[in-house]
């Protein structure tokens, strides 16, 4: 069987994960499906050579979230017995939004069609989100029953506000390409043979920055999803310090003053 993840780097720094379930419509609840993307995400880190990274789906659909054909009593994270469901949650699914938190290297979804349930929130763990006229997006778990096991509550709500949140968890209803970029869950709609191409473009405009700076950048951002002003200004000056060390930032400097195009090396 082919891996349910796929990993692939080039030249200029950019990475693709490609989720690749597609006859299923790329579920993320199975645990060789999460543990093949918290390798993929671990490589990822630890590659200093990889500047950022796109997430998309195989096929025609970005995630389905949750497999629906092991959520009955004793299948799949349903362990039957509350006890060992909330040890499968905690040791599973919910180790995603960690990885993707602790994470420096910056990753966009290419949102290639539905993203449902755990699919968005999967989306969610991004730091930036684009998506293709054929995306839809559900909030779904309601629907179901259940609830948002794998963070959703609190990353869908930074995504969108916390009305707009309340509004699709609470309903569960699906809304199209259109009314995600009206409520600022994704900042682009392409067409759908654009999507990959409008997502190479995005990384590449990253990727020409100083990665530490790029890194910092983004640590920051997470921070002060959660942090108070203090907190965050502490850690500005702390990384500010350390930006103005690096070589890329002479770099920078230099470039701007003789007008010429800086050559970043990451150091």
């Amino acid at each position: 069987m082919d891996s349910p993840v796929l990993y692939e780097a080039d030249a200029q720094g950019i990475v693709t994960i490609t989720l690749n379930r597609p006859e299923m419509r790329n579920p993320i609840s199975d645990p060789d499906v999460v543990e093949a993307l918290l390798a993929a995400l671990d490589r990822l880190e630890g590659d200093a050579s990889a500047r950022v990274a796109i997430l998309t789906g195989a096929g025609k659909a970005f995630s389905s979230g949750g497999n629906i054909n092991k959520m009955k009593p004793g299948a799949g994270l349903n362990a039957g017995l509350p006890a060992r469901t909330r040890g499968n949650y905690k040791r599973g699914i919910q180790l995603l939004p960690l990885a993707f938190a602790a994470l420096e290297v910056p990753v966009i979804a290419a949102v290639n069609g539905p993203a449902i349930g755990a699919g968005l929130d999967l989306a969610c763990m991004c730091d930036l989100r684009i998506a293709n006229e054929s995306a839809k997006f559900a909030e779904s778990f309601v629907k179901l029953g259940i609830i948002p096991g794998d963070g959703g509550a609190w990353l869908l709500q930074r995504a969108v506000g916390f009305a707009k949140a309340a509004e699709m968890s609470l309903t569960g209803d699906t809304i199209d390409a259109a009314e995600a970029l009206a409520c600022g869950l994704v900042s682009k709609v392409v067409p759908d043979d654009q999507l990959l191409d409008a997502a190479r473009a995005l990384a590449a405009r990253v990727a020409v920055n100083p990665p530490f700076a790029v890194r910092m950048a983004k640590r920051l951002l997470w921070e002060g999803r959660r942090s108070d002003l203090a907190t965050v200004l502490e850690m500005s000056a702390a990384m500010q310090a350390v930006a103005h060390a690096t070589s890329d930032h002479e770099e920078a400097v230099n470039a701007f003053l003789e007008k010429r195009t800086p050559v970043f090396k990451g150091d």
